[in-house]
């Protein structure tokens, strides 16, 4: 009855969301209403168990003196501080007194001061390796690749001031010519479409999904079996 019972739970769950999304009537509203709490208790505690999981893995290292444990290091050590800060509201609501910091808590200046500037400096990272990879997957070999590698030089030039420069002496009756409105009209037209492709796929993946979980197919989040 351990597997039995989640089995169930699922499946009661499952079929009365799928219900409520086609019949509005009491009481499926409701219910749909009261699971989406119990799913927010659900992701507290799984919030809990991810940051546990952190310190498990960092404390770790450090204990077995990794390579790499001073990572481990600066990474417990902001978590601890942004932690403690955010339950503990250090700051108060109104914030410190000072120039840059009267604005907000404690919480506010870490996000504005470190964890913003951390991501603009990982994303900015991200472009080289971007660039690398691109280079590395739009050889030209094949005919599919020649169009990728033309399609995605087109809207990496559209994007920037080059490609106003290098086309805007076009003609009128030549301005579908223009690198701008050539990345635009890909954009919108070849992208889209391969866009909305993905995404009907992923929704038909996500349906199959779902009725192998609520019909008891998919058993994977109970654990492997003994």
């Amino acid at each position: 009855m351990r597997r039995e019972i989640p089995l169930i739970i699922t499946f009661i769950i499952g079929v009365a969301l799928v219900v409520a999304l086609f019949i509005p009537r009491r009481p499926f509203p409701e219910l749909d209403a009261e699971f989406s709490r119990w799913f927010d208790i659900i992701a507290v505690f799984a919030f809990v168990l991810g940051g546990g999981n952190l310190l498990q893995v960092h404390v770790d290292r450090i204990t077995r003196k990794h390579r790499d444990r001073w990572y481990s290091v600066v990474t417990l050590a902001g978590f601890l501080l942004t932690l403690g800060i955010g339950l503990l509201k250090v700051g108060g609501d109104a914030g410190l007194k000072g120039n840059y910091i009267a604005e907000g808590t404690w919480f506010k200046i870490i996000y504005d001061a470190v964890f913003t500037p951390l991501t603009a400096t990982m994303f900015s990272l991200l472009a080289f390796f971007v660039a690398s990879a691109s280079y590395r997957a739009f050889r030209a070999k094949t005919r599919e690749a020649t169009i990728l590698l033309i399609a995605a030089f087109i809207i990496l030039v559209g994007r920037t001031p080059l490609g106003y420069y290098l086309t805007f002496w076009l003609p009128e009756p030549l301005q579908f010519l223009h690198i701008p409105n050539l990345s635009a009209w890909i954009l919108s037209n070849p992208n889209l479409a391969g866009q909305r492709a993905i995404m009907i796929g992923i929704a038909l993946g996500i349906i199959a999904t779902s009725l192998k979980l609520i019909l008891g197919i998919e058993r994977s989040y109970l654990g492997r079996e003994k």
